[in-house]
């Protein structure tokens, strides 16, 4: 497994943005499909973003699309979620998750098996 570390949360005004960094340890991380994953108080952890491994394709859910902007740069060892125009409804606790040679898009949190810590981002009205 590889271990992961979130970063770059924060207390955002409604509109403004953020960008999150997940630093993966590891020789192996351009072959893994990451994903950022969030969970807001009382709800369950729901996906945000993926990142497949071989094709670097993105998909997005549909609440964060053209908002939202995951990336990757493979010599730092690390994936980023750029967040614009943010919305008070995009509070949350964010994860990484990664897995190995995943070619196809996962949108479960159940199809990862390595996750960071988590970072707080909270937008206010």
């Amino acid at each position: 497994q590889v271990q992961l570390v979130e970063s770059g949360g924060g207390l955002v005004q409604a509109g403004g943005s953020l960008r999150l960094s997940c630093a993966a340890s590891g020789r192996t991380f351009s072959s893994y499909t990451m994903a950022w994953f969030r969970q807001a108080p009382g709800k369950e952890r729901e996906f945000v973003a993926g990142h497949t491994w071989r094709s670097g394709n993105t998909y997005y859910a549909d609440s964060v699309k053209g908002r939202f902007t995951i990336s990757r740069d493979n010599a730092k060892n690390t994936e980023y979620l750029q967040m614009d125009s943010l919305k008070p409804e995009d509070t949350g606790v964010y994860y990484c998750a990664a897995r190995l040679f995943i070619s196809t898009p996962r949108y479960l949190p159940s199809e990862y098996d390595s996750w960071g810590q988590g970072t707080q981002v909270t937008v206010s009205s």
